[in-house]
């Protein structure tokens, strides 16, 4: 771009959420209308390495760039990626984004719902293929509540739905569960005829995002009735509000009602569910404004436009 058409392009925000399927570039004017959006890889950086993540983002935010409407000047740009927690990951990877925008700010991808919160304050829910809650105090201090995988956690997700379903249909059919409709559900979506078909369709894959897909039948399942799938819904429910109330407790919002975010399919789609956790914190915490974020890029775009000056805010 040349110095004239530098100083007669509009002004532009960019958003990226990389996570472990897709990285989605979102770019704004500053009336925060959206200019253009590109989608590229993974960019999880604990998965698929610096020069991976580094090409999926860059291959993101051109495309968003390709589809404005003549050259943009893109002043901040707020990344989250998947797999930077760490002060030292953050290091690592930023030189590699200066390109994108004279101000960078990298956080996990986790933060970026925050940005829907005045001020990036409060706590951000994200409830999708995994879970995890993470607040922002007026003086910068971050905590988290989950966040540690499958393996170790994720309670609440839609893995955890999708786990415990499996898990209560072949109880069911041996014998040694209380009986459910989740069987038929589980086989009817895969389309198998035999719940020893299971094992040979779940193992050698081992695909978190498939056994996620199942969430739909278990809450389909509890509003239909079925007592099991309704006391797994509850109990996800439960788990996401104690993240929520856990990280409440670590940090100081000076008695103030609590901004929450709330991010992910489970929570942005299933309306019942998401009520359910609601109504869950309500018993326990002041609950302020609520926002649904559906697409943290925008989000991320939206509250980049909004920060005067994104490195006083990195080191507040």
């Amino acid at each position: 771009m040349t110095e004239e058409q530098t100083l007669s392009a509009p002004l532009g925000f960019l958003g990226i959420d990389g996570g472990g399927s897709k990285t989605l570039a979102i770019l704004i004017d500053e009336q925060g209308r959206e200019l253009g959006r590109g989608q590229a890889g993974s960019a999880n950086y604990a998965n698929v390495g610096l020069e991976q993540a580094k090409a999926s983002i860059y291959q993101a935010a051109a495309a968003a760039r390709a589809q404005a409407l003549g050259p943009v000047e893109v002043r901040n740009a707020w990344i989250g990626l998947a797999g930077i927690d760490t002060p030292q990951a953050r290091h690592d990877f930023t030189p590699h984004l200066r390109a994108l925008a004279p101000h960078v700010l990298l956080t996990n991808d986790a933060e970026l719902g925050l940005s829907a919160l005045p001020q990036a304050v409060g706590i951000v829910l994200i409830a999708g293929t995994g879970s995890i809650a993470l607040g922002r105090d007026l003086h910068g201090n971050i905590q988290r509540s989950g966040g540690w995988g499958h393996i170790l956690g994720d309670e609440g997700s839609g893995y955890a739905l999708g786990q415990q379903a499996l898990q209560a249909a072949v109880r069911a059919a041996d014998g040694r569960g209380p009986a459910t409709t989740l069987m038929h559900r589980v086989l009817e979506h895969w389309q198998l005829t035999n719940p020893y078909d299971l094992i040979s369709h779940i193992y050698p894959l081992s695909d978190k995002a498939m056994i996620a897909q199942l969430s739909t039948c278990v809450l389909q399942a509890a509003r239909e009735g079925d007592a099991v799938a309704n006391e797994i819904v509850h109990h996800a429910a439960e788990e996401l509000a104690l993240a929520v109330s856990a990280v409440y407790r670590k940090m100081n919002f000076a008695g103030q009602p609590l901004a929450l975010a709330l991010c992910g399919g489970l929570l942005i789609h299933e309306g019942a569910f998401r009520q359910q956790v609601i109504e869950q914190l309500d018993r326990c915490l002041t609950l302020g404004e609520i926002a649904l974020v559906d697409e943290p890029a925008r989000s991320a775009a939206q509250g980049a436009s909004n920060l005067t000056s994104i490195t006083h805010w990195q080191q507040a």
